[in-house]
């Protein structure tokens, strides 16, 4: 399926999975709208994605407040005319045991890995429904498939990604949109790397450009199929 000229949003669009899924987008010829808290690094981003020939903005706002999202998403609307693609990228991690982890910080995870989806979700689906056509892609990992020690918050959200994926998927398959729920492995991003938990050797662990590839190829699919589910690892152990 040809991309060119479609209309994206990417959350977490700033840095890591979300720049590398809007830099593919863009080098497909897709004008594309960023959304992230900081502004320099969404600048900078987009000042990247013009150089592709396309249509890039950008707007601030935290995904976890329900009226910054309402608010960024009319926004983003009247910049790009209408949207095609939605990709929710946006989350945060931390780890730590159910006892040891401070409760604000339990309760912060959650609100952005889940509630953000779902209040930038409820947002664009609207449009999506009225085009009767669209794809949304829902970044969760394989933390989402099974719980590991001092992961509990974590994992939590990522499975309630899927569940609320998976679900919405069923519901809007009428609409022609086709929901994806992506399951990658450790990838070398921003985030993991501040984490600790890669190197980010180039040659062994999973880089953000070939998450973006898996993207870019559930979208060219054909209409009549679509990739429900997908897991992302590295061959090497």
């Amino acid at each position: 399926m040809k991309l060119k000229n479609k209309k994206a949003i990417i959350t977490g669009g700033g840095r890591g999975l979300g720049k590398a899924t809007a830099i593919a987008f863009a080098k497909e010829g897709i004008d594309i709208a960023i959304t992230g808290r900081n502004e320099q690094n969404l600048l900078e981003t987009v000042v990247e994605l013009k150089e592709f020939g396309v249509n890039a903005t950008y707007e601030i706002f935290d995904v976890a407040n329900y009226d910054e999202v309402k608010t960024g998403i009319k926004n983003i609307i009247n910049k790009l005319g209408s949207v095609d693609i939605l990709v929710n990228n946006a989350g945060i991690a931390a780890f730590g045991t159910l006892n040891e982890m401070e409760v604000t910080t339990w309760e912060n995870i959650i609100q952005i890995n889940v509630m953000g989806m779902y209040y930038v979700t409820k947002e664009v689906l609207p449009y999506l429904i009225e085009k009767n056509e669209g794809d949304i892609f829902n970044v969760a990992s394989t933390a989402g498939l099974n719980g590991n020690a001092s992961t509990s918050a974590y994992s939590a959200s990522k499975f309630a990604v899927i569940g609320l994926s998976q679900s919405l998927m069923k519901e809007v398959r009428k609409n022609n949109i086709r929901v994806v729920t992506l399951t990658p492995s450790t990838i070398a991003t921003d985030m993991a790397l501040d984490l600790g938990i890669t190197d980010g050797n180039t040659e062994k662990v999973l880089q953000p450009e070939d998450f973006a590839e898996l993207i870019v190829a559930g979208l060219k699919l054909p209409r009549r199929a679509m990739m429900a589910n997908a897991s992302l690892w590295s061959t090497n152990p």
